[in-house]
């Protein structure tokens, strides 16, 4: 049975197990015996998450249910962005791919098989 989360308006938070068919109904605080609702508790890297990484999730869970079309309007702003730049680290890093004084290639991961980008 999993375990989840309940608040208790006088004793706060507390964990209980419950099967998957009663997981929405309220469960009794220890302390009091209030019945108490479930509570779902966000992970902290939610709230110190980066203001563009919630952009983007955002775009991408909008997409799923709202998929955007090419016009010419959403193009030209494309090729405007382009224009500037993507602002991604990957053109700012030096390769790791290195060559050999022959010309071969050299990789430094032990996978020489794997395509990177």
């Amino acid at each position: 049975m999993p375990v989840y989360d309940y608040k208790c308006s006088e004793h706060g938070i507390f964990y209980e197990l419950a099967s998957i068919d009663n997981h929405a109904n309220p469960a009794c605080c220890p302390e009091c015996q209030t019945l108490s609702p479930r509570v779902i508790i966000m992970s902290p890297a939610l709230f110190d998450m980066p203001k563009e990484k919630k952009e983007a999730i955002e775009k991408n869970e909008k997409a799923r249910h709202e998929p955007e079309y090419s016009t010419i309007d959403s193009r030209a702003e494309n090729a405007e962005k382009l224009k500037r730049g993507c602002g991604c680290e990957h053109k700012k890093r030096p390769s790791k791919l290195m060559y050999l004084a022959n010309g071969d290639k050299m990789f430094p991961s032990m996978r020489p098989w794997m395509i990177s980008h």
